[in-house]
């Protein structure tokens, strides 16, 4: 594998910005670009590579499926969005559909890369890429809640007054409605998130840190509201994905990544802590949780076994 090539599939909002974000992180020499719309994708790769002058060499162009041979790193962000009118159900069989025409491609030209996959549902479609790529589990892996804690933490570290990157949290489970918080290990520079809310005194007994969370969940609601999709702090997000595994720096991020026998859950993808290398995920990490919480993360995996035995693909592939 070649870490110092990356290809992004799909150059909508996420795509795109996710390729200028890493184009400032100057992780990659070369970036392909793929896209159903080719014109799209080359007038991004020029945009892009105008702005190269001002950071760094790298060479960004619109390409296919051929060029992924010897990428390290594949970021999948294609997808369809979700109408008026339409279920969650409908908009998941129809980026099944697209993903199982996007990874057969992949899989044409390429065996070993680790695929980094963003579209959502995304621990859904994590899981699809992994059955029908047959690529190792430790090469499959998905944004998770990466993005869900980040917002916690900001959250949380404005509400105390603290830099939030001394917040110390984890959402974890479905990167959706059934995700949780992990507010029993959470802490401020290894200072009790509970105690640190006494010596706060604005925060009524944790409670007023636990309805933050509720301003997690409704986030991305009111931003694409507001301005019609988020991509800023996802771009962010993968980013950093992509840091801990070209510097194989062993970080531990909450990914959605392939479960079977943690926490009594199997044959599951959703978002846990787990330790990222040049590997892909090297560990995933049972976290001590209390029993409301394991309650909780129960739930949420039940949610996402509900929507995936509902797939025609796998109802296909039992006849």
């Amino acid at each position: 594998m070649n870490f110092k090539k990356c290809a992004i599939i799909g150059c909508g909002f996420v795509g795109t910005t996710t390729a200028y974000t890493l184009v400032h992180s100057k992780l990659f020499s070369e970036i392909v670009l793929i896209d159903i719309n080719r014109n799209k994708a080359e007038g991004e790769a020029m945009d892009l590579n105008d702005a190269t002058p001002f950071i760094s060499p790298v060479d960004i162009y619109a390409g296919d499926y051929s060029d992924l041979s010897d990428c390290g790193i594949i970021i999948i962000s294609a997808g369809a969005n979700q109408k008026i009118g339409e279920t969650r159900i409908d908009l998941v069989q129809k980026n099944v559909k697209i993903f199982k025409s996007i990874v057969e491609n992949i899989t044409k030209y390429c065996s070993d890369a680790i695929l980094l996959v963003v579209t959502n549902p995304v621990d859904i479609l994590t899981y699809v890429t992994l059955k029908l790529s047959g690529f190792p589990k430790e090469h499959v892996i998905g944004s998770g809640t990466v993005l869900d804690t980040a917002r916690l933490k900001y959250l949380i570290g404005k509400h105390l007054a603290v830099d939030s990157r001394n917040v110390h949290s984890f959402i974890i489970g479905e990167h959706g409605d059934s995700e949780l918080p992990v507010w029993s290990s959470a802490n401020v520079s290894g200072i009790d998130l509970s105690y640190f809310c006494g010596i706060c005194g604005k925060c009524n007994g944790m409670t007023n840190l636990h309805n933050l969370f509720d301003e997690v969940k409704s986030s991305a609601y009111k931003i694409i509201e507001a301005k019609g999709a988020t991509y800023y702090a996802v771009a962010e997000a993968i980013r950093r994905i992509c840091v801990s595994i070209v510097r194989d720096e062993d970080s531990i991020l909450p990914v959605s990544a392939y479960v079977d026998g943690k926490y009594g859950l199997h044959d599951i993808c959703l978002g846990l802590p787990s330790v990222i290398s040049s590997n892909g995920i090297r560990n995933v990490l049972e976290i001590q949780l209390n029993e409301q919480e394991k309650a909780q993360l129960l739930r949420s995996a039940s949610i996402l076994k509900d929507t995936i035995s509902q797939l025609s693909l796998f109802e296909d592939s039992k006849q």
